[in-house]
């Protein structure tokens, strides 16, 4: 039997999906972190969460509780732990090849998944795809891409932005300082802006009379001042800033950029590596805006666990012979995996799910925030949402440690959930849950809130 979930609007209901036998972290679980601690290499552990098991929306961890997965391995999940789909794609791959090289050999498996992920893409020229193994990874493979056909050195990118962790991509990288931090020089020729951050906006404006002020002064001041347009090979973005705080800008915002790359010739990089496989209720986030990208990058849930990243261009942009290539990317038990996906996604309709509830949870969220002042933002796109905590509505100071607090709370009445930006929360459940399941959530979740205003 469930514990009670919380007491939303002074009714009690009964966990359908958390159950918590131990409080989190448990015996078992406070061991592996242990030994974690001794045998792993420091990286970016956020909850001491120790899964054993998954299905859909619900990890068991090692000591038998279940909690609901508002973080979807950092929206790798979208269609769902372990569905049933994907494991009998991978399980009937593995029983004939594992590994091949598809970029020195061939397969038909890797040709047929880049010919689905070819046609997904916003525009009708004709493309082509290069496989690799993570977000950053395709991010590089975009950068080499961007500088071999233009012959141009300098990228601009935006404050906020995440688009991995390699040297490469780590230049086009800034939404933390720990991120940079005894790394230089990373490679040269990165140029930052700041995003449409409206909540936040740097140049202190309002979005309905700012004109997109934060797109033109690409021009008016950038390019007048500091930047040769003519040198830009490409303006690297997310439609949907993930690490920086799942900030989501006006769509004129992103029309103007597409608009300043054609007008200079820059190419234009749609890193969808968080926010693409249908998690914004489209296929692809950029598709919200009308804008179509040069090149797209996608990885993350592409391969519902399984490492596979893509960087899908248009195919005149295609490099010469040993120009680019790796070991695994395309592999075929990834490959296996990330065709089941773009199916279950298909057939049972996940986009357009993701779209209505979404716009579920950020009613609720938006309930939510009228009951906690320390929830200064509500904002989202399908089950792309995330709230913004903040130690007073008028100042909008970060309630940095509070958000932590609500995070570990949560976690021990049966809810992961994600840190993003300075002091937002993400919720990214599987595409496949329930409205249900999304009560449940936000009920822990305001249990968590009135825990921390005690």
């Amino acid at each position: 039997m469930g514990y009670i979930a919380g007491t939303l609007f002074g009714w009690e209901s009964m966990a359908r999906y958390a159950n918590i036998v131990v409080e989190p972290p448990g015996p078992r679980a406070r061991k592996v972190v242990e030994q974690d601690r001794r045998y792993i290499a420091t990286t970016t552990k956020t909850s001491p969460v120790v899964a054993e098991s998954a299905s859909g929306g619900v990890v068991r961890d090692v000591d038998g509780n279940d909690l609901l997965d508002f973080a979807s391995g950092i929206a790798v999940m979208n269609v769902g732990h372990s569905h049933p789909r994907v494991v009998k794609a991978v399980q009937e791959q593995a029983e004939r090849l594992f590994h091949f090289a598809g970029t020195d050999f061939y397969y038909s498996a890797q040709v047929d998944l880049a010919r689905r992920l070819a046609s997904s893409v916003p525009g009708q020229c004709e493309r082509k795809v290069f496989f690799s193994n993570s977000g950053t990874e395709s991010i590089e493979a975009a950068m080499k891409l961007v500088r071999w056909n233009t012959g141009r050195e300098r990228f601009i990118a935006f404050l906020g932005a995440f688009h991995g962790r390699t040297l490469g991509s780590l230049s086009l990288t800034a939404s933390r300082p720990v991120q940079q931090e005894r790394f230089f020089p990373t490679v040269p020729g990165a140029v930052h802006v700041p995003y449409a951050y409206c909540y936040r906006c740097a140049y202190g404006m309002e979005p309905s009379s700012c004109g997109a002020h934060c797109a033109r002064v690409i021009e008016e001041v950038y390019f007048q001042y500091n930047v040769p347009p003519e040198e830009v090979a490409a303006i690297f973005l997310e439609p949907v800033q993930g690490e920086g705080g799942y900030i989501f800008p006006p769509k004129q915002f992103i029309k103007d950029m597409a608009a300043i790359c054609r007008r200079h010739g820059i190419l234009l990089v749609d890193d969808e590596v968080q926010a693409g496989m249908g998690r914004t209720g489209r296929m692809w986030a950029i598709e919200h805006f009308d804008v179509a990208p040069d090149i797209l990058c996608t990885a993350k849930a592409l391969g519902s666990g399984l490492p596979i990243a893509a960087t899908i261009f248009p195919a005149r942009l295609d490099m010469g012979h040993g120009a680019h290539s790796n070991t695994f990317g395309g592999n075929l038990l990834a490959c296996a995996s990330a065709t089941a996906t773009l199916d279950v996604i298909e057939e049972e309709g996940l986009i357009e799910r993701a779209a209505s509830l979404g716009e579920h949870l950020h009613r609720r969220l938006k309930e939510l925030a009228e009951l906690h002042e320390i929830i200064g933002d509500v904002r989202g796109l399908g089950l792309m949402q995330a709230i913004e905590l903040v130690k007073d509505r008028e100042t909008k100071e970060h309630a940095v440690m509070e958000r932590e607090s609500v995070i570990t709370h949560a976690y021990k009445r049966g809810l992961i959930l994600l840190p993003a930006g300075r002091s937002a929360i993400r919720l990214i459940p599987p595409l496949t849950v329930d409205k249900d399941f999304l009560d449940e959530g936000v009920e822990i979740l305001d249990a968590a809130l009135r825990e921390v205003r005690k």
